[in-house]
């Protein structure tokens, strides 16, 4: 089949729906790959870079649609390109059919059959084809990077020979993939990040990236914010008025605000209100990714940066992934060769529209003339929300210390309890065993106490578990064989050494490795 991408006619827009990396794998299914000249131009590949993977460069729109039989696109097909669609084509783009339905209904009357990257069900064999997740993964991360150059200081705290420089304090509202991948790159940049959501059971998630969950003062039932397929669900009011309680305590204490909540299908939900803004400091920054459903933001204007009167900025754009147009690209079309994989099982070329697929079905929309949206729910259950682990109890620093004594006091007596134990034992080895078994016996019990102790209570974080099983071994090794050094055969002795050898090799080795795999991990 011919599988064309056009130039995007939307203002603004800078993303193109196939790439030359993409073509290439496009072509192993036996298809052929046509683009429309200067459609990956904004986003950094020129007509030669296609040409050099073998893509036909068409010179017009037009001529591109007409030689096409399935078209890829990023934003849903303007009122002039819907008109090129015939019977036995098909189109791929994104196009929102629940706010869209007369544009659907007319395209459907064309006789194409259209899928919609926006409802690909959210089931784990379809990851790889949600273009809905990979732009909210670069949408988060321009926030972030956005917020930064209009925040007139550092995000991580400083202190220099000038002064101490405090950390900037950032707050993301909603924690579904644009939230998290604001949530990395803020704590990356050394900010303060705080977090919340809806649903209580993504706390983990946030506070193992380095964020503090805010916790409302609600029960676990209350705050369950979870719907179906991981989405957050509409609040009740008394959810919302304490979140907005809390929102208020914030807003003086916060220099970033970045917001993500959405409802599918719905306006976004005012969470930030024209109070909120008028409590924060002079300088702040709010970053509204709802903007294009209304904004969570009460003061946002669609697509524009605006500043309140007491000096925050408030940004409104609804392009984020278009300002980073190479890597949106490159995501974007691979999740369409990945969704073009699925239609080709046969790798032969041919495209083979299985409405029984749970992931083609769910994303057609249009088939053969009829209106295909909604579709029914998919066979296979879509990724379900997990119920949050209970929230431990905060404690007192008296009751910590009472906590930390009476453990304290509990290992004491295990050692102490061992320690008879192992004295009787010997005692009673003792009295009936050889002295030269004694003497080898004490130095094994020794060599596993002391090597065991010493490797074994280095803190995990320089070494990891394995190696710290390893290392302990080998410590044991090391502390027995230079016991036995001091022993008058030869053979001992040389045996001795090269268990001393051996096993300091395995220990700094061990050490060595586990630093590499740590300072992988390190910020540069």
């Amino acid at each position: 089949m011919r599988i064309g991408a056009p130039k995007e006619v939307a203002q603004g827009e800078a993303r193109v729906a196939l790439t030359p990396d993409s073509a290439l794998q496009l072509q192993k299914l036996g298809h052929i790959c046509l683009v429309e000249s200067g459609a990956g131009q904004a986003a950094g590949f020129d007509d030669d870079s296609y040409r050099a993977a073998d893509v036909q460069v068409v010179a017009t729109a037009g001529e591109l649609w007409a030689a096409s039989d399935v078209i890829v696109k990023v934003r849903p097909p303007e009122t002039e390109e819907a008109a090129r669609l015939q019977p036995g084509k098909s189109l791929i783009s994104f196009f929102y059919p629940g706010q869209r339905s007369d544009e659907l209904a007319a395209i459907s009357a064309t006789g194409a059959n259209v899928l919609a990257m926006d409802m690909v069900p959210r089931i784990s064999r379809a990851q790889k084809m949600d273009a809905l997740s990979s732009m909210a993964n670069i949408a988060g991360y321009r926030a972030v990077i956005e917020a930064g150059a209009n925040f007139g200081r550092f995000f991580t705290g400083q202190v220099t020979a000038a002064g101490k420089v405090p950390p900037a304090r950032v707050l993301v509202i909603g924690a579904g993939v644009a939230g998290l991948a604001a949530i990395g790159a803020a704590t990356s940049l050394g900010a303060i990040t705080l977090a919340f959501d809806v649903r209580p059971e993504v706390a983990e998630q946030i506070e193992s990236m380095g964020a503090q969950f805010v916790y409302l003062d609600f029960s676990e039932e209350q705050q369950d914010g979870a719907a179906t397929g991981g989405y957050a669900a509409p609040s009740s009011p008394e959810f919302r008025e304490a979140q907005l309680k809390k929102f208020r305590e914030l807003a003086p204490n916060v220099d970033i605000v970045i917001s993500t909540a959405l409802i599918p299908g719905r306006d976004a939900p005012v969470l930030w209100t024209k109070d909120m803004v008028e409590a924060m400091r002079p300088g702040s920054v709010i970053v509204d990714l709802a903007a294009e459903r209304g904004g969570n933001c009460e003061l946002t204007v669609t697509d524009e940066k605006i500043v309140s009167p007491n000096g925050v900025t408030i940004i409104g754009y609804t392009d984020f992934p278009s300002r980073m147009a190479a890597q949106s690209s490159s995501l974007y079309a691979s999740n369409i060769r990945h969704m073009l994989f699925d239609l080709t099982p046969g790798k032969d070329g041919v495209i083979v529209h299985n409405m029984e697929d749970d992931v083609i079905r769910g994303a057609t929309i249009a088939f053969e003339g009829e209106v295909s949206f909604p579709p029914p729910p998919p066979k296979i259950k879509a990724i379900a929300a997990q119920k949050p682990k209970p929230k431990a109890e905060e404690l007192t620093p008296e009751q910590k210390r009472a906590k930390d004594v009476a453990a304290f006091k509990a290992q004491t007596r295990s050692q102490v309890t061992t320690l008879i134990v192992a004295a009787i034992v010997l005692i009673a080895v003792g009295a009936v065993a050889p002295a030269s078994f004694m003497a080898h016996f004490t130095v094994f019990v020794l060599a596993c106490f002391v090597g065991f102790q010493v490797i074994w209570n280095v803190s995990h974080a320089l070494h990891t578990p394995l190696m710290a099983v390893t290392n302990a071994i080998s410590g044991i090794v090391v502390v027995g064989a230079m016991l036995q050094v001091g022993s008058s055969s030869t053979i001992i002795l040389v045996l001795a050494t090269i268990s001393i050898l051996i096993a300091s090799i395995n220990i700094v080795g061990g050490f060595l490795v586990t630093r590499r795999m740590l300072a992988m991990f390190q910020r540069s």
